[in-house]
């Protein structure tokens, strides 16, 4: 008699992140990236109507569209994300590698700017928000930035981030970015399970101290999780494909967009929509399901939108 076990039991929900924009390519890489805020925000929605349920959002500032996190762009964007679709909103704390968030020290050093990170909190609608708890050198462009978050750092921005009831999206690179000031923050209470967890890989090469995707890595890195994790992978370039898999198999859940990954194939740019359907795919043929945003924010503990907060209703005149 076949076994009918797997055909009666109700698909695992998985969240899909779409990253549309992040903080460092532009349209000259790939016309397909969306700068402005209306941009964004339409790419967000036929996103969500393909399958995604949180939105990870990086802002461009208006005119030369170099990366920013003032509030008063990421307001403009998250208020025509939420009135597009009812998306969780996750605000960036990184920022970027141009405009506003570089700052040059009196040593001649360049940094991304910890003041200006703190600025992606401030913005209304955020629900959630990247959290770097660690310090790290990015090479390239023929420069290196330091992107500094000290140990005093960590705490002002984890205290800010509850003050204003934000989740944090814990993002780590290496085991020693779990172990050390994320491990430390969620110990101390900054945060409540299930916590966040997203596991960057793929950045070794321009990222002093990341781990590069492969199986193994993956591996090391779940092992370090603490209790009540709720794991997400994001890969960068040519692992996205296979890391979406894996993260799957492993009970994750997944990121893509453009913000991870110009190309759909060799040669061929991608859209956030073609990486959304195809990350879809991917999650139905291993017996899952992508999550609503409502069962999203059930998985995250978020507090499901209000009736006055849901998007609303677009009437062609």
């Amino acid at each position: 008699m076949a076994d009918v076990t797997f055909a009666q039991t109700k698909p695992r929900k998985v969240i899909l992140t779409i990253a549309p924009t992040g903080g460092m390519a532009t349209k000259d890489e790939n016309p397909n990236l969306p700068v402005d805020p209306q941009e964004i925000a339409d790419d967000i929605a036929a996103c969500v109507e393909a399958g995604a349920s949180v939105a990870a959002i990086h802002a461009r500032r208006p005119g030369d569209f170099e990366a920013t996190c003032d509030p008063e762009v990421y307001a403009r964007i998250n208020e025509l994300t939420r009135n597009n679709s009812d998306v969780v909103i996750n605000n960036s704390t990184g920022g970027g590698v141009t405009g506003d968030m570089v700052k040059v020290y009196d040593t001649g050093e360049l940094r991304i700017d910890f003041t200006e990170r703190m600025k992606g909190l401030e913005a209304p609608l955020v629900e959630m928000a990247t959290f770097d708890a660690e310090t790290f050198v990015i090479n390239g462009r023929g420069r290196e930035l330091l992107c500094k978050t000290s140990p005093a750092e960590c705490d002002e921005m984890a205290a800010r981030m509850a003050e204003l009831g934000i989740k944090p999206e814990w993002e780590v690179m290496s085991p020693a970015h779990i172990l050390q000031d994320c491990k430390r923050l969620i110990d101390s209470g900054f945060d409540t399970q299930p916590y966040w967890i997203n596991v960057v890989l793929g950045l070794d090469r321009p990222f002093q101290g990341a781990m590069p995707y492969t199986p193994r890595a993956l591996h090391q890195m779940v092992e370090e999780l603490p209790a009540g994790t709720e794991l997400c992978v994001s890969a960068i370039g040519a692992a996205q494909l296979p890391a979406i898999a894996h993260a799957v198999l492993l009970g994750g859940h997944v990121r893509v967009g453009l913000e991870d990954n110009l190309y759909y194939k060799r040669g061929e740019l991608a859209s956030n929509v073609q990486l959304v359907e195809r990350a879809v795919r991917i999650i139905r043929e291993l017996g899952c399901e992508p999550a609503t945003p409502a069962e999203a924010r059930d998985i995250l503990g978020l507090r499901q939108l209000s009736s006055a907060s849901r998007p609303t209703v677009k009437v062609d005149a």
